[in-house]
């Protein structure tokens, strides 16, 4: 069973502890994130005119506006990675067809060479007969 991490974080200037069985570093992370949000708000004008409720909604809205952005392109990443498997996978059955394929035609050129040879062996026993036939 995981163990609950009490962890010192720094939110807009103020300390916090958080808790969660998350690490230490996932949770600084989580402020990090928290902290950057903040500063990107801070250097908008309009920001600074809103009263503290209106900031933390739109704070709140841009997170879940990150979120499920994330959440999609996550889905995209998935049905692209499930696309290429797919496409792997018919790569692989083709090149195995192709491989079989190949080994049928190297078995089917041995045996036109054979058949080949036993063709020349033919021509030069009859050459042979036909050039003793022909001393006589």
């Amino acid at each position: 069973m995981k163990r609950q991490n009490d962890t010192n974080v720094i939110i807009c200037g103020r300390s916090y502890t958080i808790s969660g069985f998350e690490s230490e570093e996932y949770l600084q992370r989580v402020a990090a994130y928290i902290n950057t949000k903040n500063e990107e708000f801070k250097r908008k004008n309009f920001y600074k005119l809103l009263d503290t409720e209106t900031r933390n909604m739109l704070m709140q809205l841009n997170i879940a506006d990150d979120y499920f952005k994330g959440q999609e392109q996550l889905e995209r990443m998935k049905s692209e990675s499930e696309t290429r498997n797919q496409d792997i996978f018919s790569l692989k059955h083709e090149a195995i067809a192709a491989q079989n394929r190949i080994e049928a035609l190297q078995k089917e050129l041995e045996k036109v060479k054979n058949q080949n040879f036993e063709s020349q062996k033919t021509i030069v026993r009859l050459e042979t007969e036909l050039a003793e036939r022909n001393k006589e």
